[in-house]
């Protein structure tokens, strides 16, 4: 029995503890504006909550990708558990980039890491990956395997994602049968 999703934490956002198994790469959906603390929050495709990035990673991102955050969508990126993020003088891990898609090579990034210190940060080439095809509304009204709407759901766009979600209520009102 797989307990893992019994330890999710309880927030509205990618915390650094979801990426504690390992580090995960995640295709970008889009950037909202967020709140004056948190500005910025990035819509990943396979993960339900925003990345919400700190700003030396907003630094990353501006370095590599542009400033221009409506260019993202599409895009690419391996985040993990940097367990020696300190905060307050304390380590309290933080979530890092290791990869980026759009780059063939690795790149350096300057970033002040205390009070008058600083260091290089370096992100490495996402290598391309071929990309899942999103299932059509067929597929989705012809499928009535929940684990093969699970994994349609995490290859889909908002609108596809929708369709689905109305599948899976269609199959939980039919005679309340588990297929």
């Amino acid at each position: 029995m797989d307990i893992s999703d019994t330890i999710a934490p309880n927030s509205d956002q990618l915390d650094a503890v979801d990426l504690l198994p390992g580090a995960r790469t995640f295709s970008i959906e889009g950037v909202s504006k967020g709140n004056a603390e948190q500005p910025v929050q990035i819509h990943l495709r396979e993960f339900p909550r925003p990345w919400r990035p700190g700003k030396s990673m907003r630094r990353v991102l501006v370095a590599v990708w542009g400033k221009d955050a409506s260019t993202y969508a599409g895009k690419s990126l391996t985040l993990y558990c940097d367990e020696t993020v300190r905060f307050g003088g304390q380590a309290v891990g933080g979530v890092r980039i290791s990869h980026m898609s759009g780059i063939d090579k690795p790149r350096d990034v300057p970033l002040i890491v205390s009070r008058g210190k600083s260091a290089i940060f370096t992100v490495r080439p996402l290598a391309d990956a071929p990309k899942t095809p999103e299932p059509t509304a067929e597929q989705v009204a012809n499928t009535t395997d929940r684990a093969a709407l699970q994994a349609m759901w995490k290859a889909s766009g908002p609108e596809m994602r929708a369709t689905i979600q109305a599948r899976v209520a269609e199959l939980d009102a039919t005679n309340g049968e588990q297929p």
